[in-house]
């Protein structure tokens, strides 16, 4: 089973965010906040292509402490760990033209993870990349519209406990009015063990919860996000 004894540098693309949270052309103009980003270049290629002029993504992330040349060398050793990982347990992975093996996958990461790191010196300067961590942001109430966190709650339910998934989901409630989640699965393509504590403590907080299926599936059985509107 494929397991990770701490959270690793791992990033996605742009165009795998757009799937993950289906995210709409219409979504691309709100206020957004990727929290938990790591090395993800979903900010730098949005940025890129104009939809930053008003500051409307931000990205954050403890590992945004660290230096360009740091994060590089955290970048590598995630990079062989987490693709020795998969090729061990190529079985729970969905492989297809997207990502047919692992060298492709080795070859997208990078991809994804060397556009980010292109894009740290000026986003730490434009504010960005902000080294904050769940579950306590320093943003205020409703600061942003969407927000969104990508293989970090629920992927590491082993690490982190039922009560640390409920406040850090609670806070993402506080910033944004609407958040995704995505996968719901931890790490061993199983589902979480904290999903149900987490859906039972927004819905008797008054929450709108929702299971949602998307275009995207690389875990198996991972196509699926959590949703949560107010």
């Amino acid at each position: 089973m494929f397991t990770l004894d701490q959270v690793v540098l791992w990033g996605r693309s742009f165009d795998e965010y757009r799937r993950m949270f289906a995210i709409s052309e219409a979504d691309l103009s709100r206020r957004i906040l990727g929290c938990a980003d790591g090395p993800a270049s979903f900010n730098a290629e949005l940025s890129a292509r104009g939809g930053n002029r008003t500051g409307n993504v931000v990205s954050c992330d403890p590992m945004y402490r660290f230096s360009k040349a740091e994060l590089r060398g955290r970048i590598g050793d995630s990079l062989r760990l987490v693709l020795e990982q998969t090729r061990r347990n190529a079985a729970e992975f969905v492989w297809n033209a997207d990502i047919p093996d692992i060298d492709a996958l080795g070859r997208l990461r990078m991809a994804a993870m060397e556009r980010f790191l292109d894009d740290y010196a000026l986003g730490r300067e434009e504010r960005r990349y902000i080294n904050a961590e769940l579950p306590s942001l320093p943003f205020g109430d409703d600061a942003f519209d969407l927000a969104v966190c990508s293989h970090f709650l629920f992927l590491y339910s082993a690490q982190f406990p039922a009560d640390f998934h409920v406040a850090a989901v609670a806070e993402l409630c506080r910033v944004a009015r609407d958040v995704r989640i995505f996968p719901l699965l931890e790490l061993g393509s199983i589902r979480s063990r904290h999903v149900d504590a987490v859906v039972e403590g927004l819905r008797e907080g008054g929450f709108r919860v929702g299971i949602e299926t998307v275009d995207y599936e690389f875990q198996r059985g991972g196509n699926q996000m959590l949703r949560i509107e107010r």
